[in-house]
């Protein structure tokens, strides 16, 4: 299968791109490289040391033998060059991974706000009336979001994107199958809120063949493939803006710093691990919508934990503190999360636990890479309105541990 991976080179999608050209596709990076730029933007850099793509697709070449195409390419501006690279290339299938990411980043000041929304629904209308202009049947996959169902409790387990309901007609119930109705938390996820109805729209009117996976919050950065060279490192990021909670707890651990919980820490979340996500990806690709067919949409995450509790099982393998500060989210305090995720148990996904592999996720990545940490990146300092405050422990961090 000849595959386009669109934001190829982010934390998601550089091992994605790894784990699709070892089984033999043929893939074709497609990415601006903003997710660097952003780095320079805030003053951070990744825990581990990430190589430039050009490094990264020789050293892959080097030790596989398989080449990794790459289109520098703005999917938000450059429409029309997008358009032509589909007609050249001419893809069985993308994979969209490239929109920005991170909610806090999405929340930091009207301006991220305002790019977060032209830069990731401009990306993917302009995916989708690409396709269609393009004249190929190309299958989307998109990699979306648990947030798009929103973090209230919901008093019932969340379906794989549609729920069953009844309405009242003139001749009594009817039933019908609705899109969950979304409550997004932050610009960032209304974004993908937004998707979600460009791609009802696409494959209702022009038969697009779509996969939306909402996905749960990733933890781990290794995979089988990116393992293989230190030239395939992958990202891991643990500031306040794109580090995901988990990963923050894990770096907080090894450089001494107490784990900061956002407030009650009772917010119930859903995660998955990197290895899981990838294959999730393949298995999606390998199981298409026909043309025709409504948005298919998966639930990708494997289990739910509340941020608390994750705390204390980072302090119980590390000896580390917990500290509870100000929650900068407008969010419930207190919430509970129950999930389906048959479709991808059912197609044959073992998942990677967190009481399996957080140990080792420790001892590799965040106590090797602890002097490259600077702890005053590390606090959540973005808020989501006036009302809310920022994430700051009581003693301030200190300047980069290896400075």
């Amino acid at each position: 299968m000849k595959i386009a991976i669109l934001g190829g080179d982010g934390f998601c999608g550089w091992p994605t791109t790894l784990h699709l050209s070892a089984r033999g596709h043929e893939v074709l990076v497609v990415d601006d490289l903003s997710r660097r730029a952003v780095d320079r933007e805030l003053g951070t850099e990744s825990l581990t040391p990430v190589r430039s793509l050009d490094e990264r697709r020789a050293a892959w070449a080097e030790r596989t033998g398989r080449r990794i195409g790459f289109a520098h390419l703005d999917l938000s501006r450059d429409y029309e060059a997008f358009v032509d690279l589909l007609v050249t290339e001419r893809p069985d299938a993308l994979v969209h991974f490239a929109e920005q990411r991170a909610a806090p980043y999405s929340m930091r000041s009207p301006g991220h706000k305002r790019y977060t929304v032209d830069n990731n629904v401009n990306a993917t209308h302009n995916v989708l009336a690409a396709v269609v202009e393009s004249g190929l049947d190309v299958h989307v996959v998109h990699l979306g979001t648990m947030g798009v169902y929103g973090y209230g409790t919901a008093g019932m387990r969340i379906p794989e994107g549609y729920l069953d309901v009844e309405v009242h007609g003139p001749d009594g119930p009817v039933a019908q199958q609705i899109l969950y109705p979304a409550s997004p938390g932050s610009v960032y996820h209304m974004t993908k809120v937004l998707d979600q109805t460009l791609f009802a729209f696409y494959a209702r009117n022009d038969g697009v063949r779509v996969t939306d996976l909402h996905q749960g919050i990733v933890w781990g950065t290794a995979t089988a493939e990116t393992a293989l060279d230190d030239r395939l490192v992958n990202r891991f990021d643990y500031d306040g803006d794109y580090g995901t909670v988990l990963n923050r707890f894990l770096v907080q651990a090894a450089v001494g710093h107490p784990l900061t919980v956002h407030g009650t820490g009772g917010q119930t979340r859903a995660f998955i691990h990197l290895q899981d996500t990838v294959r999730c990806v393949e298995l999606a690709l390998a199981h298409p919508p026909a043309a025709g067919d409504r948005v298919k949409i998966f639930n990708q995450m494997t289990e739910t934990h509340r941020v608390r509790d994750l705390a204390r099982l980072v302090a119980e393998l590390t000896g580390a503190e917990v500290e509870f500060v100000p929650n900068p989210r407008q969010e419930a305090a207190e919430n509970d999360l129950h999930v389906v995720n048959d479709a991808f148990l059912d197609l044959g996904l073992e998942p990677t636990t967190l009481s399996a592999g957080l140990l080792l996720e420790i001892e590799q990545t965040a106590v090797r890479h602890a002097d490259r940490v600077d702890p005053r990146r590390i606090p959540a300092t973005a808020v989501w309105n006036r009302h809310r405050s920022p994430g700051l422990p009581a003693r301030r961090p200190a300047a980069r541990v290896g400075a």
